[in-house]
């Protein structure tokens, strides 16, 4: 009997791609989410960007040295979740400090709207940040003037990994963002997608002297 092995494309949304095995017309079920809880409840925490992030569209690449976003851990029983992730509103992240890969040519990076990022426990733990209908948006000037619309129709799920530590650190590898590219000469207008890089320390506002943590 043969065996088929269908990718189905989830966006970014939590873990990224998820397969669905199926055998002749019946298809397996997808297994369960786990259990998921972020501690300390209730507490505030601060998410501050370490290195640089970068936003790649076409062949134009914009890198920013400083980005920061704040959020709270849901009050109990929010923060548990006994079969999927933790979601907690963040503030729009800000990014500054940023220059382009063409010379001459200056970015500015604006934030809007309502964000959030959820966590999912597991081996690794996946994080989830949603950006809203345009909820990013690159402008350059100089050059080459351009937009760059992230999530231009609809939120975008961009996935990434959660480590736990002191501090605790979330990271985005290569990560798909939809885009809409605006702009004359020197514009990435093909492009459709971009690709996000960044990793971000994360503290206890609330209490510096403990750590934000995801378990089962």
């Amino acid at each position: 009997m043969s065996r088929t092995r269908t990718a189905l494309a989830l966006g970014l949304a939590a873990a990224g791609a998820l397969s669905v095995a199926s055998v002749t017309a019946t298809a397996a079920p997808a297994p369960l989410a786990g259990s998921t809880t972020v501690t300390p409840a209730g507490h505030s925490f601060k998410a501050a960007l370490s290195g640089k992030a970068t936003l790649k569209a076409g062949s134009v690449t914009v890198t920013c040295t400083v980005s920061v976003s704040t959020g709270t851990v849901p009050a109990a029983p929010g923060n548990q979740n006994a079969s999927g992730p933790v979601s907690s509103p963040i503030s729009p992240p800000t990014y500054s400090s940023c220059t382009s890969s063409i010379p001459g040519v200056t970015p500015t990076v604006t934030t809007s709207g309502s964000w959030s990022v959820s966590m999912q426990n597991g081996s690794p733990i996946t994080a989830t940040m949603t950006v809203p209908v345009g909820g990013l948006v690159v402008h350059t000037t100089g050059l080459a003037t351009c937009t760059v619309t992230a999530a231009p129709t609809a939120p975008a799920n961009v996935a990434g990994t959660w480590v736990n530590g002191a501090p605790p650190s979330l990271t985005f590898t290569n990560a798909s963002v939809p885009v809409t590219v605006t702009g004359g000469f020197g514009c990435p207008t093909s492009a459709t997608s971009s690709v996000f890089n960044a990793v971000y320390k994360v503290t206890d506002t609330t209490d510096p002297a403990q750590q934000i943590t995801v378990g089962p």
